[in-house]
């Protein structure tokens, strides 16, 4: 039995961060705290971002907050957020809040309970019976596999509607207290978002996309690579220097697995919809992945207008490339902590009618 994707939406919060901008906040915050920063702040030019955007304004930067604070801000960006993506989405698929039957809802750079859908539940109209699924803790990967597990529901109860929220704050992780590089990566590349997907085994009115056999990954052993680390101040970012490097020596082999899953051939993939994590990571995919160097081009404008907004980040790319027209075999992918990927095979006719 098939699972249709019938809409993506996305939404950013009301606050525009201009990387230049954040550049120059960034020299006067933190070079007198961190004396190696004018070796990273290059980043802030090549990074490949331009702009992103955030749930609290430039200035909220200037003093230092603690969890209390943060949590707070979280909680009334991402319920905004989680509110405007759930209405665009719903719409696009032409139904009502009181139909879904089913809301999963990802996010990390908050504690939310009760969780986001709860707090959303009156605003967007869902029913006091609705099934609530929150997944925490599954970073830049929770995009992938909050649709991967979305899915999996679908197929449980056919006919059901199940609507994916990915909500993201990452913005409130910046620090100025116990820099560490991966601090002065973070404020290069955060930005905060939030995407929606509409699935179910109801065939749409016109041609469909289907999503396949997913698969999912962890590397043993891998832990410190990616995450959070539970300061007294908030959550602090965890990115190991050697992501890039551990995508080219692993992450080929893994990707043939999920295909080989999806019954598909080693050239079968038409398109990649990968999750841009930053401009190496991005370019190590196009080498591992065999693909002509800038083919990942929805992934660089995701990432120059919006920043890495961990889990949204590329439903953001799935549904610019949905709304570029392009069609055939596809194959969405996503890094996480763990160190964890996920696949999800998405098969996309021509004119598909998915509302993006």
């Amino acid at each position: 039995m098939p699972v249709y994707l019938h809409a993506t939406a996305t939404a950013v919060p009301p606050h525009t961060l201009e990387q230049k901008e954040v550049a120059r906040n960034a020299q006067r915050l933190l070079s007198p705290r961190f004396q190696q920063f004018d070796r990273v702040a290059g980043a802030f030019e090549t990074s490949g971002i331009e702009r992103r955007h955030s749930v609290v304004p430039m200035s909220w930067f200037d003093s230092p907050h603690g969890w209390a604070e943060r949590n707070a801000c979280y909680m009334a960006g991402a319920t905004e957020l989680f509110v405007d993506a759930a209405q665009k989405a719903l719409a696009g698929a032409g139904w009502l809040a009181a139909e879904v039957d089913c809301v999963v809802t990802v996010s990390s750079t908050g504690v939310a309970t009760p969780t986001l859908e709860a707090q959303a539940l009156g605003r967007v109209g869902f029913r006091d019976d609705v099934l609530r699924v929150p997944l925490f803790g599954l970073g830049c990967a929770g995009g992938v596999s909050g649709a991967i597990v979305a899915r999996r529901l679908a197929l449980s109860q056919p006919g059901a509607k199940v609507l994916v929220v990915v909500v993201e704050a990452c913005t409130l992780s910046f620090k100025t207290e116990n820099l560490r590089k991966a601090d002065i990566v973070a404020t290069v590349l955060f930005g905060d978002g939030a995407a929606a997907l509409c699935l179910s085994t109801e065939t749409p009115a016109g041609p469909a996309i289907t999503l396949g056999t997913p698969h999912q990954h962890t590397w043993p052993d891998t832990l410190p690579i990616m995450g959070w680390e539970v300061e007294d101040h908030g959550l602090g970012v965890v990115f190991d220097r050697s992501i890039p490097a551990f995508v080219r020596s692993e992450f080929a082999q893994v990707a043939e697995v999920a295909q080989d899953r999806a019954g598909l051939a080693r050239d079968g993939v038409d398109r990649f919809v990968c999750h841009p994590g930053g401009t190496r990571v991005v370019e190590a995919l196009e080498q591992v992945l065999h693909l002509e160097q800038g083919s990942l081009d929805a992934e660089r404008a995701v990432l120059r207008d919006h920043g890495n907004m961990s889990a949204p980040t590329v439903i953001f790319v799935l549904d610019q490339v949905l709304r570029n027209g392009q069609s055939g075999q596809m194959m969405a992918c996503a890094l996480g902590p763990g160190f964890s990927a996920a696949f999800l095979p998405l098969n996309v006719p021509a004119a598909a009618q998915v509302a993006a």
